[in-house]
């Protein structure tokens, strides 16, 4: 037997204690849990009430198209159950390519309906249209490029898990299309984020997140939107407690997926079509 483990071992515990932030709780303790989760509830109710919501100082009609800065990266499942992941307060928004195409595809609302409709790339009578085009900087080479959609043959292989015959075929789809930017200055209009990394708020299981639109011109904030998401899965086993969260404000969309276009087209309300 070795003496010494016992004094090692506590000496590993109280480097340990010690990591833990002040906020620890033991989540398999119900009244602990209880507590956390109204801790969490009176968080979220008073940014709901104080500091949540949308602000809009300007708007812009027919616009054409905008300058992202950001690009929703692609996210993981491990992500969606990180009460650290930035990207917490929109979990359930469109990313990468998505996140381009649904600022240039066509939304189709409900005739009546007081919700936003989905967006989709399908141009349809009634569908109202997004952006022409948007621009992006590639971090890569640091050169912009200009995003649209375009009526272009893809091949595709039937699925046989589905009845296909596993062959390809081809059919025409409104696909996004990447070019270098045809103008030597970068557009007028932008939209950002930035997401905030609160220890204390990511604690109780509660993000936020600020969208900004921009006049780079004026040097303006057109509109800013922040939102407070919270999850009230404080014990994430085989859960993404991201997509499974409250939000405010309430936007009255269709789902999560386009909160940001549908943000900044209130703003920058996209030019309509001949």
């Amino acid at each position: 037997m070795n003496p010494k483990r016992p004094s090692h071992l506590f000496a590993a515990l109280l480097v340990i204690a010690w990591a833990l932030p002040v906020w620890a709780y033991d989540p398999n303790n119900r009244a602990e849990y209880l507590a956390k989760i109204e801790e969490a509830k009176a968080y979220y109710q008073d940014k709901c009430e104080k500091v949540a919501g949308i602000k809009i100082y300007k708007t812009v009609p027919e616009v054409e198209g905008l300058l992202l800065m950001k690009i929703r990266p692609d996210r993981s499942d491990r992500q969606l159950a990180d009460p650290m992941w930035p990207g917490a307060a929109f979990g359930g928004e469109a990313r990468g390519d998505s996140y381009i195409r649904s600022f240039l595809g066509y939304e189709h609302r409900a005739e009546g309906s007081k919700h936003r409709g989905y967006i989709n790339t399908d141009k349809r009578p009634g569908a109202l249209p997004g952006y022409r085009w948007v621009e992006i900087i590639d971090p890569k080479d640091g050169h912009r490029y200009r995003y649209s959609l375009a009526y272009k043959e893809v091949t595709h292989i039937s699925s046989m898990s589905i009845g296909g015959n596993g062959k390809p075929f081809t059919v025409k789809e409104n696909t996004l299309v990447k070019t270098p930017s045809p103008s030597a200055t970068p557009p007028r209009y932008a939209v950002t984020f930035e997401d905030h990394v609160i220890p204390e708020e990511r604690a109780l299981w509660v993000a936020s997140s600020t969208i900004k639109v921009l006049d780079l011109k004026t040097d303006e904030v057109l509109g800013e939107l922040t939102r407070f998401a919270i999850s009230y899965i404080h014990l994430p086993v085989h859960s993404m407690p991201w997509l499974n969260h409250s939000i405010c404000p309430n936007q009255n969309m269709t789902g999560d997926s386009y909160s940001t276009r549908q943000f900044a087209d209130q703003i920058l309300m996209p030019k309509k079509e001949d």
